[in-house]
């Protein structure tokens, strides 16, 4: 691949944005091209462009040509990208603790025989997969819980899923041996010692998927914080590159007036902005997944073909 073209930029805008910078590029590029071909030379012979150009003007089909990170420079100099990237961090690794301990709690005594009352339980935990509150009595409770604008509002009201409780108590049925726990309890282990010392450490598949599920869940999560959450500070990354996109739509659909080369630039960085904005959001996920891949697969299919 080779290397970035050199942009021959005007002393006066080099402190400039990228994105002004590309601007007054691309201007100047239509501009040379123009004059060019008014003076009858071939098209063809001009096109030392950059890979955007290259891109937008059809003569990349199967093999890359050049490279650039300008869309890159301008997500980077979103300053609240950093603000968002903090919050969502803080979101998932919390919200994942949460979840997991939560989960683990409601699916151990579901998975007992010895506890009576599981049937019972276990039906009106399925019932809440079938039957909601509704948006606006969840939003209700969510306020007068004074959790509106908090960090917990994107903990607390998703803590439990009761799918990924199922899957857990189904594996803790199917693949903990019965001997395993009566040898604990003639030791002297209690239930609590029972869960750490024996249940868990046999249980490594299905919590690395359930806590694959739920982290994926906090870090995509931005309806949560447009129901609960005002504050820009608390707002996740998510929310924060839904409005980077959001804002560069308006400036496109408010071009009346520019010239065909700042319409083209305008309109090339839009393109390659939303690219750039989806390699920012998924590679942290991207870099956890190979750590508990071999967990994965097994995890699945124990937890949720059997029982």
């Amino acid at each position: 691949m080779k290397g970035e073209a050199k942009r021959d930029y005007p002393a006066s805008i080099l402190h400039q944005s990228p994105w002004y910078r590309e601007y007054r590029y691309v201007e100047d590029y239509f501009s040379r091209i123009h004059t060019a071909l008014s003076d009858g030379k071939n098209e063809s012979s001009l096109l030392v462009m950059n890979p955007i150009e290259s891109v937008w003007l059809g003569h990349v089909f199967l093999l890359p040509k050049g490279f650039t990170i300008i869309a890159y420079e301008a997500v980077a100099e979103y300053k609240d990208i950093w603000v968002g990237y903090r919050n969502t961090l803080f979101y998932t690794i919390v919200g994942t603790l949460i979840n997991m301990i939560l989960t683990i709690c409601a699916a151990y005594p579901l998975a007992r025989k010895d506890f009576m009352p599981r049937n019972v339980l276990m039906f009106f935990f399925m019932l809440t997969m079938y039957f909601s509150g509704g948006l606006i009595p969840t939003y209700l409770v969510v306020n007068n819980l004074h959790l509106t604008n908090t960090v917990w509002a994107m903990i607390i009201p998703g803590a439990v899923s009761i799918y990924n409780v199922i899957i857990t108590r189904t594996y803790f049925v199917n693949s903990i041996p019965k001997s395993l726990e009566e040898a604990a309890e003639l030791d002297g282990a209690n239930t609590l010692q029972l869960l750490i010392k024996v249940v868990l450490p046999l249980s490594k598949p299905i919590l690395a998927v359930i806590g694959l599920y739920y982290a994926v869940g906090h870090w995509n999560d931005f309806y949560t914080a447009l129901l609960y959450i005002n504050k820009k500070n608390l707002l996740p990354l998510q929310s924060f590159l839904r409005d980077l996109l959001m804002s560069n739509k308006m400036s496109i659909a408010n071009m009346q007036g520019l010239d065909a080369a700042a319409m083209e630039a305008k309109m090339q960085l839009s393109q390659t902005l939303k690219y750039s904005v989806i390699i920012v959001s998924t590679i942290p996920v991207l870099c956890i997944y190979p750590f508990i891949q071999k967990y994965f697969v097994k995890g699945v299919m124990i937890g949720s073909v059997k029982g």
